[in-house]
Order: structure tokens, then C-alpha cells, then sequence
């Protein structure tokens, strides 16, 4: 797809500077340096939700930052990195909210100005520029490594954050450990002028979306996708091509979004992958799209199945 890079978290051009990551340190003395701040995973935005907050490298919010700073690269030219405050617990905290499909909880620190709050990324996502989304995207995403990958995979002693976030360097064995991205297809499946969709138990009601699933170690995205839908409803798969791609922070997906064909239409639904499973004709997901289905509602906007559902519907695939 010409465009496919105009998907949310899209390549916004930011600068990662990789090669300033072994001396990220001295960046920080920089009088523009700047900081986003994340608290179990959700950024600092300003009050209208639109906009990250970057603060100052002395702002009294940092010190509830527990581990080290990751170094996320040039922000209009400046060092700019990212900084977890998870250890700072907010008052009357409801825990029921959180991590929710889409929690609709909002904190507010008490050293943060002009109305900012932490708010959940899968709620602001659209409302972000494409660079703010970039950057709240990897933060998310690399904190969550951390968060879950303490310990050596060799040796299971504990490892030390090192370049600059982007490293674990294990004291015992003397391993390196990198932040991993985990393959996932998502798969927009027609047969004539119809498009499959499924939905998990779980999800709000009435919400259906593409059908998606993990790349296994030595498969190819093409026969993930057939392997996939097949097992999920029963469909088989012809030709496939890629679209595009989406990093998923959710907690550290790449979404590579292809399109296949469908050799038949019978759905025989996997009842421990999917609650349903049904195809759309055209007429009816612009129905979807516009909010005026009695049923089905559309993909949440912002992901990649909303993307390619839309440019499906748009006729602008190429």
C-alpha cells in the first residue's frame, strides 16, 4: 500500500539514534532534553488528550521513576527519552480499572501542571500526532519488556537495565538481553465482494474485527495467514499478499496486515479461539462503518483492522 505507513503508529520519522544510546548519560545534561512520563503504561498527556507532555530532566515527577531511562532518539532535534513512574501510587487508586479492554480511568500526579493526566493509549491513540503516537508506542512497549523479562533467560539470575533501555546485561553469565517484537498476522480475508470477521469471547458487545493470530518459528507470514483463518473458521486460503504493518504496544506485537483470498465460504467456527465468525458483504460494513448497524459495531479506530477495513471499503488497497 502506498500509504500504509498513515496507520496509527506509522512511521513518523522519528530519529532513534542508535548510535547515541552507549552514551545516552551525557544527552541527558542537554538543557533541551526532554521527558515523557508513563505510568503502568499509560503516558502523560495534556488536558485535551491530544498531546504528550515532555518535561523538563529536573521535574519533581521524575522521582518516582524506579528503573532507568529509556532513550527513545531526536525529537525536532532534541534527546528526548521516556521515564516509568509505576512505583507512585495514586490515592483512592480503583484496581478494578485497570488493565480493563479499554480502561476508562484517568490519574493525575500531584506534581503534574495544567490539567495532565495518565490516560490508557488505546483510548487517545487517534487523538495523537503521529510522532507522539510513535513515541508513546515505544515507550509502552519497551518498559513492558522490562517489566517482564528481569531475569536471565540462561542462567535466571537478575539482570541490569543497560544502553539506555534498549539492553539487559546479565552479571552472572554475562548474556545480553534485547527487547522482542512478536509477529502477528492480521488478515482481511474476502471471498467476491464479502470480508470475514470474527469476534473473541470477551470483547464489548457487538464488536467484531479481522481475524489475527501469532507467527510460529519457521513460517512464513503467507502460510500463517492460511493457517490461521483455517483453524480459527475452517476457511481455506489461496493467494496472499501484504499490506501493511502496525507495532501493537499492547504488549509488543508487529501487526503485518495481509489480504487473502478465500477458496470457499463455509465457516466452521474454532469455539475455543472464537465466539463467532461471519462474512460482511460491502453494502453492509459501510452500514458497520457508519454507526448504523443494529448489531455489529465497527473496529476500534486506530487499529490496523480499522485501517484496512476502511481502505477495503474505499477501494484504496494499491
Amino acid at each position: 500500500m502506498k500509504h500504509a505507513e498513515t496507520v496509527t503508529f506509522g512511521g513518523s520519522g522519528l530519529d532513534r539514534a542508535a548510535h547515541e544510546r552507549k552514551v545516552a548519560r551525557r544527552l541527558w545534561d542537554d538543557p533541551a532534553c526532554r521527558v515523557i512520563v508513563l505510568w503502568r503504561g499509560k503516558p502523560l498527556v495534556e488536558k485535551d488528550r491530544a498531546r504528550l507532555v515532555r518535561v523538563a530532566t529536573d521535574d519533581s515527577m521524575l522521582a518516582d521513576a524506579a528503573s532507568g531511562y529509556v532513550y527513545l532518539g531526536r525529537d525536532a532535534g532534541a534527546p528526548i527519552f521516556a521515564a516509568d513512574i509505576s512505583a507512585w501510587s495514586p490515592d483512592e487508586l480503583d484496581e478494578t480499572m485497570l488493565n480493563t479492554f479499554l480502561d476508562p480511568s484517568e490519574q493525575i500526579h500531584p506534581a503534574a501542571t495544567n490539567g495532565a493526566i495518565f490516560a490508557e493509549l488505546r483510548a487517545i491513540m487517534t487523538n495523537l500526532s503521529p510522532r507522539d503516537a510513535e513515541l508513546a508506542a515505544t515507550a509502552r512497549a519497551v518498559f513492558g519488556w522490562h517489566e517482564t523479562h528481569r531475569f536471565c533467560s540462561s542462567c535466571g539470575q537478575l539482570s541490569a537495565f543497560s544502553m539506555a533501555g534498549w539492553q539487559r546485561d546479565c552479571p552472572s553469565c554475562g548474556r545480553s538481553h534485547y527487547p522482542r517484537t512478536d509477529p502477528v498476522v492480521i488478515m482481511l480475508i474476502t471471498k467476491d465482494d464479502n470480508v470475514l470477521v470474527g469476534r473473541s469471547p470477551g470483547w464489548p458487545e457487538g464488536m467484531y474485527s479481522l481475524l489475527a493470530g501469532f507467527v510460529e518459528p519457521g513460517e512464513t507470514l503467507e502460510a500463517a495467514v492460511r493457517r490461521e483463518v483455517k483453524e480459527e473458521s475452517g476457511i481455506t486460503v489461496g493467494q496472499v499478499s501484504y499490506l501493511a504493518s502496525q507495532p501493537w504496544p499492547f504488549p509488543a506485537s508487529l501487526m503485518f496486515g495481509c489480504m487473502g483470498e478465500a477458496l470457499d465460504d463455509d465457516i466452521v467456527v474454532d469455539a475455543e479461539e472464537l465466539e463467532d465468525a461471519m462474512w460482511v458483504s460491502r453494502a453492509d460494513m459501510h452500514i458497520v462503518f457508519a454507526g448504523q448497524h443494529p448489531v455489529m459495531k465497527p473496529a476500534r479506530q486506530g487499529a490496523i483492522a480499522h485501517f484496512l477495513l476502511d481502505n477495503w471499503l474505499s477501494n484504496t488497497l494499491e
